[in-house]
């Protein structure tokens, strides 16, 4: 026999403690406490496993099943939309030099006696 790892020799050593420390007066009362708590955690390991069990098939029936495909009809796409996607002319800012100034101012004319500038 082998409960929680332990064998009839340990169990029999942890006994023999028992009933060194407790007495034998009090030593039925804490034997039935102690079944008691193990039978609680029996049962709540049980019921754990159950749960566990139930949301684990419940999850795989839910994914083997596909989900519903519903088809929406065709619409002509919004006006909105093109606008958005047509590129527009950048505005000038005061960041952004105009045509005017990206110029070059045309050449001095030439003073009076002087020869024009080839």
């Amino acid at each position: 026999m082998n409960v929680f790892g332990i064998g009839l020799p340990e169990m029999a050593v942890i006994a023999a403690i028992a009933l060194l420390v407790f007495g034998p007066k009090r030593l039925p009362d804490l034997g039935r406490s102690l079944g008691r708590t193990l039978k609680g955690f029996q049962t709540a390991s049980s019921e754990f496993e159950q749960e566990f069990r139930s949301a684990l098939s419940t999850a795989e029936a839910s994914d083997t099943t596909p989900p519903p495909v519903s088809e929406l009809p065709a619409s002509p796409p919004s006006a909105a939309a093109p606008a958005a996607a047509t590129p527009t002319a950048p505005t000038p800012t005061a960041a952004t030099p105009t045509a005017a100034a990206a110029m070059p101012s045309p050449a001095p004319a030439p003073a009076e006696g002087e020869a024009p500038a080839a």
